[in-house]
């Protein structure tokens, strides 16, 4: 009879435990999925530097007593893969948000699923003018898609502000070829640079796009040198390594300036076997520039732990695990709605600078603010394996200098 009553004590305790709500379980871990491509420089330092923020927070204590707990997911930079983990994320693994790769297709794919499945979604990576476009125009069901880089419109603008200083004043360059990989994220960044570069001064010669699967770059290059443009200003990424290399191997006597997403990483200097060497590319943060307080720090807890810089899209991935702890924190609760309307009212300092969302009557809805107290672009070049960063005069720590094959205006 003892035992009986024991027992029925002991259901009655269970049964009052499984009923406790969410809320009244301290220890329920807050759980971020993270998709990204994990073969890819640009992808691999996605999880590497959420996994890094993730430590940090919870040597701190977690949020409100509950730990970080980053999931994993390797799209193998598929667009369906993405999807398929991304429906994974929420059905399965029951993640709170989604911080999600830096290829645009992947994350437009992705986008249409965070509303249905109504779970918060950043990209650190992706740059498609689109993301933020369809936010604004679909509000009420894409509200829970923040876009955490800049846009490739804000990106062609970046470059071209830095093209003042050293395109005209610095290089004295007078025309250019734009060469970019065919891809949804260059096509509004040639649209802007075929736009901005000639009102800086820069004649726009040709406009050469480019497949992603592009392995031979002799024609292209004997192409643009038969042009005989000053500079090439660049929108490429997913092409990987091999333009730079052939650049070099071919000694084509013209800079390479503009976007290169794989030089953003240290990495790159060993995949291109040095051939890196001079080439100017645009970066928000860099790992020689106190762009704010948390930025150095950030690059050598990274470097330390992985033994490389991170990419681009490492910066702003560590950034949006914080901003998802701090939501969740501001807000009180992981649940979506109330996660999406603290992400709204974001003011944050990451690695990138400070950084406030873009409201629902902005064409660039949920988009990161840009412009000096906010976001603001570098200038960096490759120089004796180094990423040193060259634009703006405030924040740089050298001046450009280019391999003896180049030939500058100067």
């Amino acid at each position: 009879m003892k035992h009986a009553y024991l027992y029925s004590l002991f259901g009655a305790a269970l049964g009052a435990a499984l009923c406790l709500p969410a809320t009244a379980r301290a220890a329920e871990p807050i759980k971020i999925g993270v998709i990204a491509e994990a073969a890819a420089l640009g992808g691999s330092a996605i999880p590497n530097a959420a996994k890094l923020a993730a430590e940090e927070i919870n040597a701190a204590g977690g949020v409100n007593g509950r730990m970080i707990e980053i999931v994993e997911y390797d799209d193998h930079s598929s667009a369906s893969d993405a999807v398929r983990a991304f429906q994974r994320a929420a059905n399965q693994d029951k993640v709170h948000a989604v911080i999600a790769s830096y290829i645009s297709e992947v994350v437009l794919a992705l986008e249409p699923w965070a509303g249905r499945l109504k779970l918060p979604l950043i990209t650190p990576g992706a740059a498609s003018d689109l993301i933020t476009k369809r936010v604004h125009d679909d509000y009420n069901n894409l509200k829970y898609v923040f876009h955490g880089y800049l846009a490739s419109t804000q990106i062609s603008d970046a470059v071209c502000e830095s093209g003042k200083d050293l395109l005209i004043g610095q290089m004295k360059a007078k025309t250019a070829v734009v060469v970019s990989e065919d891809a949804a994220w260059t096509i509004p960044l040639d649209e802007e640079y075929l736009k901005c570069l000639p009102k800086i001064g820069v004649k726009v010669l040709d406009h050469i796009r480019l497949s992603p699967d592009t392995t031979d770059f002799t024609p292209i290059f004997n192409k643009i040198e038969g042009i005989k443009p000053d500079v090439m200003v660049t929108g490429i990424s997913h092409v990987g390594a091999q333009p730079t290399v052939q650049w070099q191997q071919q000694q084509v006597p013209i800079p390479m300036f503009g976007v290169s997403s794989q030089a953003t990483t240290s990495t790159f200097w060993k995949d291109t076997n040095g051939a890196a060497e001079g080439v100017v590319f645009n970066m928000f943060s860099a790992p020689d520039v106190a762009v704010t307080p948390k930025t150095i720090p950030f690059a050598r807890a990274y470097e330390k732990k992985y033994g490389v810089t991170p990419a681009y899209s490492g910066y702003t991935a560590y950034d949006d695990v914080y901003m998802f702890a701090d939501a969740i924190k501001r807000g009180g609760s992981s649940e979506p709605d109330k996660l999406v309307d603290a992400m709204e009212k974001t003011d944050w300092v990451g690695t990138i600078g400070r950084i406030q969302f873009l409201g629902k009557d902005d064409q660039f809805t949920h988009g990161m603010k840009i412009g000096p107290g906010f976001i603001t672009g570098l200038m960096v070049q490759w120089q004796s394996g180094k990423q040193v960063t060259v634009w703006p005069a405030e924040a740089a720590s050298g001046q450009m200098k280019f391999p003896s094959f180049i030939k500058t205006v100067n």
